[in-house]
């Protein structure tokens, strides 16, 4: 009987450090993003300010989790972004008020840079004077294992010379703010949650933008339930 009072004691310790690592990445996350507020960027533009919920479903994740969970055929939302993407502060409140009309309480989050470990996500490249794309540096050892996994739902990566001209870099691209369903292992949609109305990252949202960004949302948040009832 003593073993098994300790057996329980135990589950409910490791339940509870559970909970408390998502409340701490949750917890995070909204210091990580507000901690921008009122500074400027290097190119001496002003970040946008954002307030994050507390009880927001964020929790870090990095890309060899996103691999591994792909690899185990789960179901899963991830979203990738950074917290000094102008883009990413753009839509980051709204997919927070959306999450919150569904029953959905964890999006794992991959930065795209990892400060901590002072690496970047992504392969960055960069115009030969001749005008082609080569691979400036590596990205993050399972990058282009993400790549490959979640490359049905992924767009072309380009580079733009300087008279406009679109180079293909013959990779795909995880871009951000980018947010992925994953059902079952398969990557099944992805937005990016940013209006067509808005042209430029610091700018003022409008109305018009910002109903944009939630019907974007939805259809993300959407999809956990289309597939339940109707299959992917």
């Amino acid at each position: 009987m003593k073993k098994i009072y300790l057996l329980f004691i135990l589950f409910l310790i490791v339940i509870s450090l559970g909970c408390e690592k998502e409340k701490s990445d949750a917890h995070k996350f909204k210091e990580e993003y507000e901690s921008l507020n009122e500074k400027e960027n290097a190119s001496g533009k002003k970040y946008r300010n954002i307030a994050i919920n507390d009880e927001n479903p964020f929790v870090y994740s990095n890309a060899k989790e996103i691999v591994d969970k792909i690899n185990n055929k789960e179901t899963f939302y991830v979203y990738f972004g950074d917290t000094m993407c102008p883009w990413c502060r753009s839509v980051i409140e709204k997919a927070i008020e959306t999450v919150k009309d569904y029953d959905i309480d964890k999006i794992y989050y991959v930065k795209i840079w990892d400060d901590e470990h002072n690496e970047i996500l992504r392969d960055v490249y960069k115009l030969t004077e001749d005008g082609k794309a080569v691979k400036d540096k590596e990205g993050e050892a399972n990058y282009n294992k993400l790549l490959e996994l979640l490359g049905n739902v992924l767009s072309e990566y380009t580079l733009t010379d300087s008279n406009g001209k679109k180079i293909s870099t013959n990779e795909k691209r995880i871009y951000a703010p980018n947010f992925i369903y994953v059902k079952e292992g398969e990557a099944k949609l992805l937005v990016s949650g940013i209006s067509s109305l808005q042209k430029d990252a610091y700018t003022e949202l409008t109305k018009e933008m910002l109903d944009d960004e939630k019907q974007q949302f939805k259809k993300l948040f959407d999809a956990s339930i289309t597939c339940v009832e109707e299959g992917c």
